[in-house]
């Protein structure tokens, strides 16, 4: 049983919380919580640490299995949340290519420019899988995907929608072009709504910065520009909110 928090193990899983750096260079991060636990694939677990208290409780769900038990204190230390579950399993990160994104005769496709917000990402990732996005292209100067909040925002998404990053987005609209994907921008400057548009065929939608929404650049890159109508004051939505409204429609065009 680990008991100290000075624990080498202990030490590394707390470095993996917080460094980004860390986690590209071991291929690996952290996820909390019984739903990631169950949802990883076996052949990416690296590590299994569980709280003292909740082996007792768990035996059932720790059949078969190794872990490292680890008192409570210490335990509830190495986690990123206020209230830890009591089971925190290190990870090797899963890996895509792009020839994985195209793998269906119609790909439904986002690409993320500079997005900060780990939440955002995260249900993003989430939304994407529950609408059939078929992969989610990032630009480098996203938050890290592997970020604690990213992952748990994701509830386990991030095991089965597949993701690469690119240095330059606007390659990876070009690329898309050159695929048969029609690129569409949610953009202020909008010549038709959304719902106007057909994204039956191969599609890929655009989403920007929170705070500065897309680049010039990536926008005059992309097919289409398309707007969400807003009433009131409001001026623009949540990219991740933005993003759900675009794919859904997506997905209700495909399947009517």
């Amino acid at each position: 049983m680990i008991t100290s928090s000075s624990n080498a193990q202990v030490k590394q899983i707390l470095q993996l919380n917080t460094k980004a750096r860390l986690r590209r260079e071991l291929g690996l991060f952290t996820a909390e919580g019984v739903k990631l636990f169950r949802e990883a694939p076996p052949e990416l677990r690296e590590k299994v640490y569980v709280a003292s208290s909740f082996e007792n409780e768990n035996r059932a769900l720790l059949e078969g299995i190794s872990y490292e038990i680890v008192d409570d204190r210490v335990f509830g230390r190495m986690c990123d949340t206020q209230t830890p579950q009591g089971i925190l399993t290190v990870l090797r990160m899963p890996s895509y290519e792009r020839e994985d994104l195209l793998r269906t005769d119609h790909p439904l496709l986002l690409v993320l420019e500079d997005l900060q917000d780990p939440g955002n990402v995260g249900t993003i990732l989430r939304t994407a899988e529950g609408a059939g996005v078929t992969g989610v292209i990032l630009s480098r100067k996203c938050v890290d995907l592997f970020h604690p909040k990213t992952i748990r925002s994701t509830m386990g998404s991030i095991f089965r929608v597949p993701f690469i990053y690119e240095d330059q987005p606007e390659d990876a609209v070009n690329w898309l072009k050159a695929s048969g994907i029609r690129t569409f921008a949610a953009h202020l400057r909008g010549n038709h709504f959304y719902s106007e548009e057909d994204y039956t065929g191969g599609s890929a939608f655009l989403i920007g910065n929170e705070a500065k929404g897309l680049s010039e650049e990536l926008a005059e890159s992309c097919d289409c520009l398309i707007r969400i109508p807003m009433e009131g004051q409001v001026e623009s939505l949540n990219a991740a909110v933005a993003a759900a409204v675009l794919m859904y429609m997506a997905h209700m065009q495909r399947h009517s």
